[in-house]
């Protein structure tokens, strides 16, 4: 009896144990902005910058500078990730389509594009769970307050930092080559 009552507490730690493990963003699948499921596995050894975007926010502006980063930097391992949200004044109302065509003739995004999803509340993706859990906002909040909220990821998969919607993508450039450099 006490065997069973023992190994029942063992199963029960272990399965706890195993759900908290140290997850990466790589454990994570989402659709691309044309409707493909992707494993962020594909992104393995790359730096990446993960983005909540809007086209019709006072921060828009920043495709061009997120756009001339990747330029710049995707052939040393470096790739942006654009997440869509309507979540923040309504400021992303249109359908994937009409997100994709507007940031491939507004601002000529070529960096990879995914469906327009929640990043905060009851029907966010796990994603970006996993982003406000491994590197929480100002004064320790969790929730995106607002449109382009950048999270940097290194190669091995680890959030490294979060940046606000007010900073510019340039301003990040040097966070970005340190890592590409290690």
């Amino acid at each position: 009896m006490f065997y069973k009552i023992f190994l029942l507490i063992f199963l029960t730690i272990s399965s706890t144990l195993a759900k908290e493990k140290a997850m990466n963003i790589y454990d994570f699948n989402v659709n691309t902005i044309d409707g493909q499921e992707v494993s962020l596995s594909k992104y393995k050894d790359k730096v990446l910058l993960i983005v909540n975007v809007a086209s019709k926010c006072g921060f828009t502006s920043q495709y061009e500078g997120l756009e001339n980063l990747y330029k710049k930097y995707k052939d040393q391992d470096f790739m942006i990730l654009g997440f869509p949200s309507n979540q923040f004044g309504s400021q992303e109302p249109g359908s994937n389509k009409d997100i994709k065509e507007f940031c491939t003739l507004t601002y000529g995004v070529d960096f990879d594009m995914f469906e327009k999803v929640d990043v905060n509340g009851d029907n966010e993706i796990p994603l970006y769970t996993h982003l406000k859990k491994e590197a929480s906002g100002f004064l320790g909040t969790k929730s995106i307050k607002w449109n382009f909220t950048k999270f940097l990821i290194n190669k091995e998969g680890k959030v490294v930092d979060r940046f606000g919607s007010s900073t510019k993508p340039s301003d990040i450039e040097d966070d970005i080559k340190k890592l590409l450099d290690k």
